[in-house]
């Protein structure tokens, strides 16, 4: 088992609207557009996390659990890992329903997306004051 953080905050912007896919980016600002987005400003990107976090996620059998943490309350999402995930984007982090793989991919087939948070986290993720955690084990 490997496991990392991300710290992000939240933006007032948030929709958590996506039906496919969660991105955290280290972006600041966040335009109504990004729908998929629910974290800004955050610490990593996919190339910045662990180095044996990041060559399990290249193994098709490696199962990843992600635990999104915001004022106490936290939402799971599982799905698992590719031989075609390089996780080397050093701005964003995808979590992807789909089996698309790019740079910014953190896992695919996932069983969630930014439209299955519920709206307690959604409603706490609109306060730019809002500090979010991202834990990721892959196993």
């Amino acid at each position: 088992m490997v496991q990392d953080e991300v710290v992000f905050r939240g933006h007032h912007n948030v929709l958590s609207y996506h039906k496919k896919s969660i991105e955290i980016t280290r972006e600041g600002d966040l335009s109504p557009k990004g729908d998929c987005i629910i974290g800004v400003s955050s610490n990593k990107g996919c190339g910045h996390l662990d180095q044996r976090l990041r060559h399990a996620l290249r193994k098709k059998n490696t199962r990843v659990k992600m635990e999104i943490i915001v004022n106490n309350k936290s939402f799971v999402i599982s799905g698992r890992g590719d031989s075609e995930l390089t996780a080397s984007d050093t701005k964003d982090i995808v979590i992807r329903k789909s089996s698309f793989c790019c740079p910014r991919t953190l896992s695919v087939f996932c069983d969630k997306a930014a439209s299955d948070i519920p709206d307690g986290i959604v409603r706490d993720l609109r306060n730019p004051e809002a500090k979010g955690l991202l834990r990721i084990t892959a196993e």
